[in-house]
């Protein structure tokens, strides 16, 4: 890890950069840097990050692009292309406005860069510099959130936020959904490497690093979690003890889990509040026909199932999802004449626009990074648990439509799977 974080040996990194003209292993270098601001913006901006990407793809330009093609023929790489292209072709059959058409691409454009990301980091050994810089970005967003917490007038969305707006607590940029995913993230990645420091006797280190992951869980229990994160965190924690821990040794884990989640559920109003919200938004919406954030989806999820089976096979066009609220809304009141564009689960998503055929392509998709990961190391983990995530969050939420998480699992996917392809043997005899 450390000869990965360090510089090409006997050069500055002003002169690496600026020998990127004439040097291909400075512009590898270069395109890594791109590579690490992204994901240092990532938690913090929406234009910051879009900005980054671009000049992440401009710089890999300038790279060997020659092996590209042959990188390209990977089913990881063909079947999110493959989903794109989709969405492009759908255009054609949907009833939607062409802008609505053309903006329902937008989503699923992101999927394009995951081959470059595979390609790049199969030759770059400076993948773990994007986990640190995200990593490090998480924990300072994670010292402002407490911040906030105390003084709310912290918060950067008052400054930039256009109008009025309603701080909540501890959140200084964006939402509690996207802090909320990303804290989970690092926790959970955390305890691989927190895990191999205490077995290899290096525990200062190892103890650094369980003290960002109590962080990340304390200010998800006292500040803010969104109910999302609250159902996949304890199946992601499972998973862990599953790959990575001696049965006795799990259930050990387990008992102390229970123990920290009965003592933070007596300690914390705001984790009572929120595991309240989903019987009271049931009863909410259900019984009194009122706008509520469980409550909402349970019928965003029965009109698109209604949609689909009014075309089950290529769905309904990209972009018509609004237009199918629209006409399902009319003469209703209350909840059921909500107006979206998203019914706020990644597979009912795929479905409405193109049938069958999007989830087939979206599961084997999913199905195909997983598979990617079956080995050991960090950059498996890492790897194995964006997957998992995404997955298990998409029942609830278009993840990976959505700018961050869907950028999280691009990022994560793409430079963990680069760096486990990097890794086998059958790259080496290629690149001989």
């Amino acid at each position: 890890m450390i000869e990965s974080l360090s510089k090409p040996p006997g050069k500055s990194w002003l002169s690496v950069i600026a020998s990127a003209r004439h040097d291909p292993a400075a512009r590898i270098f270069n395109v890594d840097l791109c590579a690490a601001l992204v994901a240092i913006l990532l938690p913090w901006s929406t234009t910051g990050t879009t900005i980054a990407i671009g000049m992440f793809v401009v710089a890999l330009l300038f790279t060997d692009l020659r092996a590209l093609p042959q990188s390209l023929s990977r089913p990881i790489s063909l079947l999110p292309v493959a989903l794109f292209v989709l969405a492009l072709i759908g255009t054609l059959w949907s009833e939607a406005a062409w802008p609505a058409r053309l903006h329902g691409v937008g989503p699923a454009a992101k999927l394009l860069l995951l081959p470059l990301l595979f390609y790049h980091f199969e030759r770059s050994p400076r993948g773990v510099w994007i986990f640190v810089a995200f990593l490090a970005s998480c924990t300072l967003l994670m010292v402002v959130s407490f911040a906030v917490a105390l003084e709310p007038s912290l918060s950067l969305k008052l400054y930039l936020s256009r109008g009025p707006y309603k701080v909540e607590s501890g959140i200084a940029v964006r939402n509690y959904i996207d802090q909320s995913q990303e804290f989970a993230l690092c926790a959970i990645a955390l305890a691989l490497p927190i895990a191999a420091l205490f077995r290899a006797g290096r525990i200062r280190l190892a103890a650094l690093l369980a003290l960002l992951t109590l962080g990340f869980l304390a200010n998800m229990t006292f500040v803010v979690v969104s109910r999302t994160t609250l159902v996949t965190l304890p199946i992601l924690l499972a998973v862990f003890a599953l790959l990575h821990l001696r049965w006795r040794t799990a259930l050990l884990a387990v008992a102390a889990m229970a123990a920290l989640v009965a003592v933070a559920w007596n300690v914390s109003p705001s984790l009572r509040n929120t595991v309240g919200k989903f019987t009271g938004d049931y009863e909410l919406s259900m019984v009194q026909n009122e706008v509520s954030g469980m409550g909402a989806r349970l019928e965003f999820w029965r009109k698109s199932l209604r949609f689909i089976a009014d075309a089950p096979l290529i769905g309904h066009g990209t972009g018509s999802t609004r237009g199918l609220f629209e006409r399902a809304a009319a003469g209703e009141s209350g909840l059921r004449a909500q107006i979206v564009g998203d019914p706020h689960n990644q597979p009912l998503n795929v479905a409405v626009q193109w049938g069958a055929l999007g989830v087939v392509i979206l599961y084997a998709m999913w199905l195909a990074h997983l598979l990617m990961f079956r080995g050991e190391g960090l950059a498996n983990w890492v790897g194995l648990l964006v997957v998992v995530q995404n997955v298990l969050s998409s029942l609830f939420n278009s993840h990976l439509f959505d700018f961050s998480e869907g950028w999280l699992y691009v990022l994560g996917v793409g430079v963990a799977g680069g760096m486990t392809l990097a890794r086998r043997p059958q790259r080496q005899g290629a690149a001989s």
